[in-house]
């Protein structure tokens, strides 16, 4: 009886793949990031009062930083008990989560980290039982 859960992560969403007793569930969390991504990076207005202007990008960060934690948070909260973990997506949530798993001690062994472009919920859904098919000694 084993818990094998692939995830599939960018900093908008996580997509859970849980094999467990030959039962197949995906679980999906939205981030809702979007919107404060879009508010990050912008132009300043160039004035002899520019430093009035560092606080609130300070906050915009500090906001974007507390949305990006809850989303990693509840995204550990699905894989604590796994028997083994599959982490792959774009970019560099994946490893930002690896960091918070190690962090956090979550008793959680990482199979492997795998970089993957965008893909659909059944692609994901394969890939995750093809590893684990192919990596027995995980299951």
């Amino acid at each position: 009886m084993s818990k094998n859960i692939g995830l599939w992560i960018d900093h908008k969403k996580a997509v859970m793949v849980i094999l467990e007793d030959k039962v197949e569930e995906i679980r999906l969390i939205q981030s809702n990031l979007e919107e404060q991504l879009q508010l990050r990076g912008g132009t300043h207005m160039k004035t002899t009062h520019t430093a009035q202007y560092f606080p609130a990008e300070n906050h915009k960060d500090r906001q974007y930083m507390e949305k990006l934690n809850k989303y990693y948070g509840a995204v550990i909260s699905v894989l604590r008990g796994a028997d083994s973990l599959l982490i792959f997506g774009p970019g560099e949530a994946k490893f930002e989560l690896q960091k918070r798993i190690a962090h956090e001690r979550v008793p959680s062994p990482i199979a492997a980290i795998e970089p993957a472009d965008k893909m659909t919920d059944r692609q994901i859904a394969v890939k995750v039982r093809r590893f684990f098919q192919e990596h027995k000694h995980f299951a």
